[in-house]
């Protein structure tokens, strides 16, 4: 799992899959799936990041995953 953050467009994209996306799904207001051809999940993308979650806790998630890996 990769998390980035842009901080000028507010965007989060937090990748789960080096799998290559076919295409992206808005489920939500704001919040996109990036899926296969099969529909495997790759990757979550979240738009106007900083209404939805609070961002350091996107990479203190990342930082217990690395620990774990």
């Amino acid at each position: 799992m990769k998390i980035s953050y842009d901080k000028k467009y507010d965007l989060a994209y937090i990748q789960f899959s080096k799998k290559k996306p076919q295409r992206a799904v808005e489920i939500g207001e704001g919040i996109a799936v990036h899926i296969t051809k099969k529909n495997e999940l790759v990757a979550l993308e979240i738009f106007d990041a900083r209404r939805h979650v609070p961002i350091q806790s996107l990479f203190e998630l990342q930082e217990v995953k690395d620990k774990i890996a």
